[in-house]
C-alpha cells in the first residue's frame, strides 16, 4: 500500500529547515561577535600592559643616568645616532628605551606586546617620553650654607667659556658678560660695604626662607641694563627667599693604593712635585719661596692634613690636564697660588672634606676652578689697587670677600658635576 505525503508534512519540514537555518546563522553571527569581542578585550589587555612595560624602560634609563651621567654607555647601552639605546625582553613584551646625547637628556621608551594568539608584535608599539633637567651641583656662582658677607670693590657676573658668543676663546671677556652671577645662601646674604668701595651684582641674589638682606653703600644687583645705567638697590624681581639646598659632605676619593709624589723635571723646570695621572696624598702640602708643584696628565691629590702656599710658590695644571685636590685640613693660599693652563675652570676642583673648616685666599693670585667645601668657612683678600679674578664657582660654609675682586661665573659648569636630574615633563607619544 502507498503512503502518500500530504502538502502540510511538506510545508512542516521546510518551515523547520528555514527555522534552523536562520537559528544557525545567528548562532555563527553570535559566536563571531563574541569572537571578536574576546580579541578586542586581549587586545585592549595587551595595549594596556605595553604602559607599564614602557615606564620599566624609563626607569631602568633614569637608574642608569643616576649612576652614570657622564658614561651613558656603560652597562650594555649602545649609542648611534638617535642617542644611548638599550633593549629588555619583559615576559611576552619588550622595550626599546632610548637616552638623547645633550647634556639634559630626553628618554623615549618605546613598549612592543604580542599580538593575541601570535607571536609577532603589534605594528605599533606604545612610547612614552620624558624630558629632564640636570640639577648641577654648580648653579649660581657663590653659594653659601651661612653668611655671605661683601665688601671693598667686588663684582659678580657671569660668562660661558663653551660659548663664543659670551667668551672669547674660552676665556672671560668683559665685553660678552652675562648677568648669572648669582648669589645664594641658605641663611642671610649680609653686605657691609665701606663707604669708599662698591659692589655690583649681575646677577640674582637668593637666601633662605625669611632670610634678609641688608646693604649699605654703594650696591647694584640685578640685569646689566639695571647696574650699567648706575641704580642702586636690588632690581625688582631679582632677589628671592626660597633657596634651600642640601649640601652633602665630601667623600674620600680613594681608601688606599695612593702614591706618594716626589721631586721632578719637567720642560727644563724643576718641580718640588710632579703629579702624572694616578692618584696621590700627602699628610701635608707646604709650598713657600720659589717651590712649585706641576700637574702633568689627570690626577688626584688627597692632602689629610693642611695646605699652605705663600711666597713665588705655586701649582701649575698643565694644558690638557685635570687636577681634584681634597684637602683635609686648613688652606691658605697667597703668593701665585694655583696657575689652571687649560684656563678651564672644569680642570679643576678642590673638594673640602667634613674637617675642612678654612680656605683663605690673598694676595694677587687670580683663579680659575671651582670649590666644594660646604663646612669651611671662604675668605677671598687682596688684591691691592689691582683686581683679582676669581673664575669659576663656589659652595661653601660661609664667605667674606674683601679687596678688589672680580667673580666670574662660567656656565659652562652648568654642564658639569651633576646632582641628578629632574623630571620636566612625562607624555605618551
Amino acid at each position: 500500500m502507498k503512503i502518500r505525503q500530504t502538502t502540510n508534512q511538506g510545508s512542516t519540514l521546510l518551515i523547520t529547515l528555514v527555522t534552523v537555518g536562520i537559528i544557525g546563522l545567528y548562532m555563527a553571527a553570535y559566536l563571531n561577535l563574541v569572537s571578536n569581542q574576546n580579541l578586542a578585550i586581549t587586545r585592549s589587555v595587551h595595549w594596556n600592559s605595553a604602559i607599564p612595560i614602557a615606564e620599566a624602560g624609563i626607569e631602568e634609563a633614569l637608574t642608569h643616568l643616576q649612576f652614570n651621567p657622564f658614561d651613558r654607555e656603560a652597562n650594555g647601552w649602545t649609542v648611534d645616532e638617535r642617542g644611548y639605546t638599550k633593549e629588555r625582553h619583559l615576559g611576552e613584551g619588550k622595550y626599546v628605551v632610548t637616552i638623547s646625547t645633550n647634556y639634559s637628556p630626553d628618554i623615549v621608551s618605546k613598549a612592543y606586546v604580542r599580538k593575541p594568539l601570535s607571536s609577532d608584535y603589534l605594528f605599533a608599539p606604545r612610547a612614552v617620553k620624558v624630558v629632564l633637567t640636570n640639577l648641577a651641583v654648580f648653579a649660581k656662582g657663590m653659594v653659601a650654607k651661612g653668611k655671605i658677607t661683601l665688601s671693598g670693590n667686588v663684582q659678580t657676573d657671569s660668562f660661558d667659556s663653551d660659548d663664543p658668543n659670551y667668551s672669547t676663546n674660552g676665556q672671560y671677556d668683559p665685553a660678552k658678560r652675562r648677568d648669572h652671577g648669582d648669589i645664594g645662601s641658605n641663611g642671610i646674604i649680609e653686605n657691609s660695604i665701606e663707604s669708599s668701595g662698591s659692589v655690583k651684582v649681575y646677577g640674582r641674589i637668593s637666601t633662605g626662607p625669611g632670610g634678609a638682606v641688608g646693604f649699605s653703600g654703594d650696591v647694584s644687583v640685578g640685569s646689566q641694563p639695571w647696574v650699567n645705567e648706575g641704580n642702586t638697590g636690588i632690581q625688582p624681581g631679582w632677589s628671592s627667599d626660597d633657596m634651600n639646598v642640601q649640601f652633602p659632605n665630601v667623600e674620600l676619593p680613594f681608601t688606599g693604593g695612593a702614591m706618594s709624589p716626589g721631586p721632578g723635571t719637567v720642560g727644563l723646570t724643576n718641580y718640588s712635585y710632579v703629579l702624572t695621572t694616578g692618584d696621590w696624598e700627602l699628610s701635608n702640602l707646604s709650598l713657600s719661596g720659589q717651590q712649585k708643584v706641576v700637574v702633568a696628565g689627570d690626577a688626584i691629590l688627597l692632602v689629610t692634613g693642611d695646605v699652605s702656599m705663600s711666597g713665588q710658590s705655586y701649582i701649575y695644571i698643565s694644558t690638557n690636564s685635570s687636577f681634584k685636590l681634597y684637602v683635609g685640613g686648613s688652606t691658605s693660599i697667597s703668593g701665585q697660588g694655583v696657575a689652571n693652563g687649560t684656563g678651564k675652570a672644569i680642570n679643576f676642583n678642590y673638594y673640602g672634606l667634613p674637617s675642612n673648616q678654612a680656605v683663605n685666599f690673598s694676595g694677587n693670585s687670580g683663579f680659575i676652578g671651582t670649590i666644594y667645601a660646604p663646612n669651611a668657612e671662604f675668605k677671598l683678600s687682596g688684591g691691592g689697587s689691582d683686581s683679582v679674578d676669581f673664575v669659576g664657582a663656589s659652595i661653601t660654609g660661609q664667605v667674606t670677600m674683601s679687596g678688589h675682586y672680580n667673580f666670574h661665573f662660567d656656565e659652562s659648569l652648568l654642564k658639569g658635576p651633576t646632582r641628578g636630574f629632574a623630571i620636566v615633563s612625562w607624555n605618551e607619544l
